[in-house]
């Protein structure tokens, strides 16, 4: 079987996540499920992982989960990661600029150099993207980077004016990565559904989910804090359905 804690996971972090899966793990096994050793790492292709027929467990993005895997996999519960100003289990984008640019609100970076993670990111390209247009505003995708803290490394170096980083991820880049420093915040975008924890089709998701509540309740104060992990709560299929989806970078919609 397979099993991922693949999206906040980082050499500071490495080690509170493989303790918790030795707990859910413990968990699945102490309740007659299968469960695989150790966390899966370094996969080139998330999809195998996420659509494979063995899925113990994993965590995906909300944009992929109603775009490609909705119907496709069980939706367990979605962590809480307890950020200030959104309900349980959500969270939102941070707008970020070079702490030197003398444009300081989000409406000043009108028509800016625009990075993002990937096309099919909720936090990096949908929610920023979704905010400026209500704003009558418009970003220019420059540089796509494969993953946030790239994007972030990209504006620091200035190959882009402004980039959207998953709230915990800009948390985590604050706390251990120097160059975070020579950034600032300039908006938040609204909360939506944070990324989901989901396992292989007919997983009895309540059942999973107590297990890993569990798991999560029995961590220490010290991983607690690494993580920033505070609980797992479920929101319902129909919530990230719910949240739009803009044009991707080369104008189309990402295909189901």
């Amino acid at each position: 079987m397979i099993a991922s804690l693949p999206m906040y996971d980082r050499p500071e972090t490495a080690g509170a996540w493989d303790r918790l899966w030795s707990r859910i793990r413990d968990g699945l096994r102490a309740a007659g499920l299968d469960a695989p050793e150790t966390l899966t790492r370094g996969a080139d292709d998330l999809w195998q992982q996420w659509t494979a027929p063995d899925l113990a467990l994993s965590q995906t993005c909300g944009f992929p989960y109603r775009a490609r895997l909705h119907g496709r996999v069980t939706l367990v519960g979605t962590p809480d990661f307890g950020l200030p100003g959104c309900a349980p289990g959500y969270y939102r984008s941070v707008f970020v600029a070079r702490a030197d640019d003398p444009r300081r609100d989000l409406a000043d970076f009108d028509g800016a150099a625009f990075a993002y993670n990937e096309a099919l990111s909720q936090s990096g390209w949908a929610a920023p993207q979704t905010h400026v247009s209500r704003l009558g505003l418009r970003l220019h995708p420059v540089v796509q980077t494969g993953a946030h803290a790239l994007s972030a490394r990209a504006v620091a170096q200035g190959q882009a004016d402004l980039a959207a980083l998953d709230a915990v991820t800009w948390r985590m880049l604050r706390r251990w990565v120097p160059e975070a420093g020579t950034l600032r915040e300039v908006a938040l975008t609204d909360p939506t559904p944070g990324l989901p924890c989901i396992a292989h089709l007919g997983t009895d998701a309540p059942a999973l989910r107590a297990i890993v509540a569990a798991a999560i309740a029995a961590m220490d104060a010290g991983d607690r804090d690494c993580t920033g992990l505070r609980g797992i709560v479920w929101i319902p299929p129909e919530a990230y359905l719910a949240v739009p989806t803009p044009a991707a970078p080369d104008g189309l919609v990402p295909a189901a």
